[in-house]
């Protein structure tokens, strides 16, 4: 017999975009570990290994993710930064801490309107006179989880001077 819950399919909390479109957050020492994700002309290859490590470091830490957050920093078309919210330091990790303000805006649908979210983002910042020095992409929750839930949500945060 087979159950219908698909509950206990949902790896991803559900997330909800009220508490996060055109907010700015405040953080101080927020802390966060960090990886790195191979992409081959912007597209991720190792993606759910570094998520797996992640998982792992923070489970052998007895330590928490924080608001599932995890954000990513294309640097090159080649390389990915991920920076995975954590509630205290994890050894063997590179542990970082992020401090400053920053300004999220919602968006949601494929990640093929990357490019349109991120000009969109640009011109809403650029008219609301909202300096943005850097941007990190947030991707809420796994494409299973996007799939059960209806709704494939990513947050922009843009690290405001």
């Amino acid at each position: 017999m087979t159950s219908n819950n698909t509950e206990s399919k949902i790896c991803c909390p559900k997330f909800d975009p009220k508490l996060w479109e055109g907010k700015t957050v405040e953080w101080k020492n927020k802390k966060f570990i960090k990886d790195k994700v191979f992409t081959l002309f912007y597209i991720p290859i190792n993606f759910g290994a570094v998520m797996t490590r992640f998982t792992k470091k923070v489970e052998q830490a007895d330590a928490k993710v924080v608001d599932w957050l995890c954000l990513s920093d294309q640097t090159s078309k080649w390389n990915m930064d991920l920076y995975l919210a954590v509630d205290k330091e994890i050894p063997n990790a590179e542990n970082v801490t992020k401090s400053g303000s920053y300004f999220c805006k919602v968006y949601e649908g494929d990640f093929r309107e990357i490019e349109n979210w991120m000009k969109d983002f640009n011109k809403y910042t650029e008219e609301n006179d909202i300096d943005v020095k850097k941007m990190y992409m947030w991707y809420t929750t796994c494409p299973k989880c996007a799939k059960k839930y209806g709704h494939n949500y990513v947050v922009i945060l843009g690290e405001i001077k």
